[in-house]
């Protein structure tokens, strides 16, 4: 399960940086008023339409991988929360006040007074 764990990664890093590329290559709302003059409509790579459909498409399915992606990721940390919390981990309890102050007295034959009485002890 491991090496599936890893090429989710993988795959999630290579999306993130791919939808960081193709946001900062769109052009924004207001370019289209420029491009109406004269703004080299002609010298486009996916013609004179633009690449606003084509970009935006693009754009929407890496979303939806990342989205995806990171699901898939939340879904493996809670599997490794779930494995690690079975694996004999420690857990404080708390001891009632007045067995600690009989342990005391019984120790030292006298109880202390004051101060803060319930201990924690692991399992």
């Amino acid at each position: 399960m491991d090496w599936l764990e890893t090429l989710v990664v993988v795959v999630h890093v290579v999306i993130a940086v791919a939808l960081v590329g193709l946001v900062l290559i769109q052009q924004g709302k207001g370019a289209d008023a420029g491009a109406a003059f004269g703004g080299g409509a002609s010298q486009t790579v996916f013609g004179s339409q633009g690449s606003g459909s084509f970009l935006t498409r693009m754009t929407t399915f890496l979303a939806i991988v990342f989205f995806v992606t990171s699901f898939s990721l939340a879904v493996f940390a809670k599997q490794r929360a779930e494995v690690a919390g079975e694996a004999g981990i420690p857990v404080v309890q708390e001891v009632p006040a007045d067995a600690v102050e009989n342990a005391a007295g019984e120790q030292s034959g006298e109880t202390e007074s004051g101060g803060d009485s319930s201990v924690p002890e692991l399992e």
